[in-house]
């Protein structure tokens, strides 16, 4: 099975994050002029060698207006503002400010700033942290200008309409920034609908939001194993008290994930990295057994006794893909309707399979034998989503060993528009089918079966 894992035990951010996935492209130069060419306003995203206790790796920059929003590495302070935004840490270089601050943190990751700024700050900061942060609020350098500031709305408005890009990476970004906006709204009392963030620190978090959704759907790995989570330790400095590290909105997006503090003072985990970690996680653990094939390390901007970085390792492992979970059950009393949509919602909950069999029960009654196939550690989320959606009264469990083809989707640019190809190769065998959803969507435009769509795309 294809696996990306993410070591972070120096925590992680937006910009760390994109710079050790860009490592493992064949041609990350190509990647960052496909990035900048997307239509973000003014947004420039640079990668250049940096290294840490002797290792290089890539430290990516970005800039909007030619102006970079500088490192505040490791911190996603949960400014605790009066302004009923938080700074929606969309900024993703390492702030997450809380203006005024005096933070300890001797990191400087470009991390996230997704300061919900509905304000202007005049806070002078004095950053302890060796972080220069030239950060675009009015923090000693403003741009011209009042801010403007971008509710969750207006980001999806951006996302959507004027990015061009994959569908399922235009909903990756979303779901990040709403796990961000919803961290911030239980944190600081504040609805949803009341966060905003401010416009050119969105658009620097926004492009690594991007980055790391669109690396990831380039990469396409089957599974992503990601270590506990460093958050680092000490206190942060906020404009109106002192607040303790992981900051609220930080905790709450990395609530059941593994974390732990450490000798580093700072904050190592931005709200923007714990987002996009908890997204795209398949599960947290120790690094699995695996052939890896590439490494990436994706440097910050501070110099620490540990090497201050984000490493990715992409491989091949077996543990995960040779072991699957059946759960099953028998039932006599749904109709067919009924079953169908449980055996959706099944899939949507993150089952590798879900089918039927036909059975006859006790005193003759035909009914249905419900399977479901799932990953180890999803076995509790689909045995509550099976009493969910199906009147079953008890769940059988088996683990399973099976044998598994190397998977891969590729797009096909056709005159019909995109269309998903998935490959299998291994064990001397190689096949390959188009997605049924694509064909079908060609098909009903065309006015066409399906078999003549898939004809002509051979021919192609």
């Amino acid at each position: 099975m294809k696996t990306l894992y993410l070591d972070c035990g120096m925590g992680a951010a937006g910009d760390m994050l994109t710079a050790a996935l860009l490592e493992l492209l064949p041609d990350p130069a190509a990647f960052l002029r496909e990035l900048n060419g997307l239509g973000l306003p003014g947004v420039r995203v640079t990668s250049a060698p940096a290294v840490k206790c002797g290792v290089t790796g890539t430290h990516v920059s970005v800039t909007v207006d030619g102006v970079e929003e500088e490192s505040h590495d490791h911190h996603s302070h949960d400014h605790d503002h009066a302004h009923h935004h938080e700074h929606d840490h969309a900024h993703e270089h390492g702030h997450e400010h809380y203006h005024e601050h005096t933070h300890d943190h001797d990191h400087e990751h470009h991390h996230e700033h997704t300061h919900d700024h509905d304000h202007e700050h005049h806070h002078e900061h004095t950053h302890d942290h060796e972080h220069e942060h030239h950060h675009e609020h009015d923090h000693g350098h403003s741009h011209g200008g009042e801010h403007h500031h971008s509710s969750l709305h207006e980001i999806e408005h951006l996302v959507r309409d004027h990015l061009d890009l994959p569908e399922p990476v235009r909903a990756d970004i979303l779901a990040v920034y709403g796990l961000i906006a919803q961290a911030e709204s239980h944190a600081h009392g504040v609805p949803v609908p009341e966060i905003h963030f401010h416009e050119v620190g969105t658009l620097d978090a926004v492009a690594d939001v991007t980055a790391v959704c669109l690396l990831l759907h380039r990469l396409a790995p089957e599974e992503i194993v990601v270590s506990p989570v460093h958050v680092g330790s000490g206190q942060v400095r906020c404009a109106h008290g002192i607040l303790p590290v992981p900051a609220p909105a930080t905790a709450h997006i990395l609530r059941d994930v593994p974390i732990y503090g450490g000798s580093v003072k700072g904050e190592l985990c931005t709200p923007t990295g714990a987002a996009l970690l908890k997204h795209f996680a398949t599960r947290f653990g120790n690094l699995p057994v695996m052939r890896v094939q590439s490494i990436g390390y994706g440097m910050g901007s501070k110099d620490f006794e540990a090497a201050n970085c984000v490493r990715a390792l992409l491989g091949e492992t077996a543990g995960s893909a040779g072991r699957v979970v059946e759960l099953s059950c028998n039932v006599d009393d749904m109709t067919g309707e009924q079953l169908g949509f449980a055996m959706d919602r099944l899939l949507e909950a993150g089952a590798l399979d879900v089918y039927q069999v036909p059975i006859g029960m006790k005193k003759s009654r035909p009914g249905v034998l419900l399977r479901v196939l799932c990953r180890p550690e999803d076995r509790e989320t689909l045995a509550a989503a099976m009493f969910r959606h199906t009147s079953t009264l008890g769940i059988r469990e088996a683990e399973l060993g099976r044998y598994v083809l190397d998977r891969q989707i590729e797009t096909m640019e056709t005159p019909w528009g995109p269309v998903r190809r998935k490959t299998a190769a291994g064990y001397g065998v190689t096949r390959s089918k188009y997605e049924y959803e694509d064909l079908a969507r060609i098909a009903a435009q065309r006015g066409v079966g399906i078999a003549q769509v898939q004809a002509e795309l051979e021919r192609i």
